[in-house]
């Protein structure tokens, strides 16, 4: 009997052992996986306030990680370059706004497009409609214009065959605008002759009649061409004070203009040959205001932001929304979020939520 009882003892203890193990996984609490996330502050995308974050693209991914019932653990940075470099080095799983691009999509994977967003120019504010005249200004900006060389393109262009002309007619005579028989240098004594006559400055007359003839020709030419050549230099200067030096891409080559930094508008203001000044965002608007650049170049909806709030007043944006491109969730390479990203999206977008977000930040369409 006291061999049965330990027996039974033993087999007792040993179920409770087992059913132990098998209870405590049970009632164990099991935490939510965390996602590092990496964000640079850019209304009204990513906004801080007194530690806390909200904007478009933290309400997102907020009401994404709650559907894939993850936590969150966010890395406010300083700018783009930081950005990128938490994301290259892999101390973050994710941004939630990138532009998509080929080079980043060879090195990180894309959710499916959240937004697309073109870029636009913003330029200070002057409220008047005309810039105080400066004739002095006036005077150099028209001397080293692209009107005026174009002008003086088309006068040496046009003063070649007359050149010739009267190089042939005059070069045998006497006391002729014509001194050197030669072709150099008397090609360039005819030459000077005829940009003379042509801006209405010409000393003496050919000798040969049908140089004479040829002459009267040219200088009602040069009545037509100065007339012509003034009237485009008026409106050029009028056109310019009325609207402003930059009005559009076109207007960005050679400008100082702001920008973010390491950004999708800093590779298209490199191609198009502005000085380009690479800033976080506040500081890019700091320095339109401060009068360090012409122009800020950045993705729209930031900049409408700006001059609906902090700006309002002090700038204005101009020209249209140029080079807009799709922007998605950036996450790591094969990484095994991206598919639970669009799943969610999708699920967002078709029961409302993804709408009631982007109606809360941009206004309904």
């Amino acid at each position: 009997m006291t061999g049965m009882k330990l027996t039974t003892r033993a087999i007792g203890s040993g179920l409770l052992i087992v059913l132990g193990s098998l209870v405590a996984p049970t009632s164990a609490k099991v935490e939510a996986p965390e996602v590092r996330v990496a964000v640079i502050v850019l209304p009204p995308l990513v906004m801080e306030q007194n530690g806390s974050l909200s904007g478009f693209s933290v309400d997102l991914w907020n009401a994404i990680a709650k559907r894939l019932k993850v936590e969150t653990s966010y890395q406010v940075l300083p700018d783009g370059s930081a950005l990128e470099n938490a994301m290259r080095s892999k101390t973050a799983d994710l941004t939630p706004t990138m532009f998509i691009t080929s080079a980043r999509n060879a090195d990180f994977d894309f959710s499916y497009p959240i937004l697309d967003v073109g870029l636009r120019i913003m330029v200070r504010e002057t409220g008047a409609t005309m810039e105080t005249p400066t004739p002095l200004k006036d005077m150099i900006r028209l001397l080293f214009s692209r009107t005026t060389l174009e002008w003086f393109g088309v006068a040496l262009l046009l003063a070649l065959i007359p050149a010739h002309l009267v190089w042939l007619l005059e070069r045998r005579r006497q006391n002729g605008v014509v001194s050197n028989r030669n072709y150099f240098p008397g090609i360039f004594e005819a030459s000077f002759w005829v940009l003379a006559t042509l801006t209405l400055q010409a000393e003496g007359m050919p000798r040969q009649w049908a140089a004479r003839a040829l002459s009267i020709l040219w200088m009602f030419a040069g009545v037509v061409f100065v007339a012509s050549y003034t009237a485009r230099l008026t409106t050029t200067l009028t056109v310019e004070g009325i609207r402003g030096s930059i009005e559009g891409p076109d207007d960005l080559a050679g400008k100082p203009v702001a920008t973010l930094a390491t950004s999708v508008a800093a590779d298209y203001l490199r191609g198009q040959k502005a000085q380009v000044k690479e800033f976080a965002s506040d500081e890019m608007f700091k320095a339109l205001l401060d009068k360090k650049v012409d122009a800020v170049v950045a993705p729209s909806l930031l900049l409408a932001y700006y001059a609906a709030h902090d700006g309002k007043g002090r700038v204005k944006l101009v020209g249209p929304v140029f080079n807009s491109m799709p922007v998605a969730m950036e996450v790591q390479l094969e990484s095994p979020l991206r598919k639970k990203i669009d799943s969610a999206l999708i699920a967002l977008r078709e029961n409302g939520t993804y709408q009631q977000i982007y109606n809360k930040w941009f206004g309904a369409p």
